[in-house]
């Protein structure tokens, strides 16, 4: 039996999205979350080819009007609650993302996170497994 390294990360990291034109998104690592969330400004479903989709608005820098927009297939719909309690539905996009060394597949839910100072948290699905984190430390992973 194979040991799995686990990475070292802190409590906010910078991640890459392959998909989404390598576009770096500042992370702030949660493991209070069980699912991590990507910040979208506007979202539309549609159909392509008998599946559905969304298509998505993103900010991906803090306190920039840049957007990039992008397509996904819908994972799924879930019933999400944040930090004070409040449920929502929420798309479910699968896309791969760069945390320092490692590339995986992520599950995102999809959300306005205007007044938040981070553009995505990284629930404790993603960390299990691949990270261990050091609360005390920030981007060590590297940009």
């Amino acid at each position: 039996m194979t040991q799995q390294t686990l990475d070292i990360v802190g409590w906010r990291e910078w991640g890459t999205f392959p998909e989404i034109g390598n576009e770096k998104v500042k992370i702030k690592v949660d493991t209070g979350a069980k699912t991590s969330c990507l910040h979208a400004f506007k979202i539309k479903p549609f159909q392509k080819e008998k599946q559905k989709w969304v298509r998505v608005w993103l900010h991906p820098e803090q306190e920039s009007e840049r957007e990039v927009i992008c397509e996904f297939p819908i994972f799924d719909r879930r019933n999400v609650s944040d930090s004070g309690g409040h449920v929502t539905k929420r798309y479910v996009i699968k896309t791969p993302i760069i945390i320092g060394r490692k590339q995986f597949d992520i599950e995102l839910t999809l959300t306005n996170r205007d007044n938040m100072k981070f553009r995505m948290l990284l629930g404790r699905r993603a960390l299990e497994g691949r990270f261990l984190v050091d609360s005390a430390a920030s981007y060590i992973t590297g940009e």
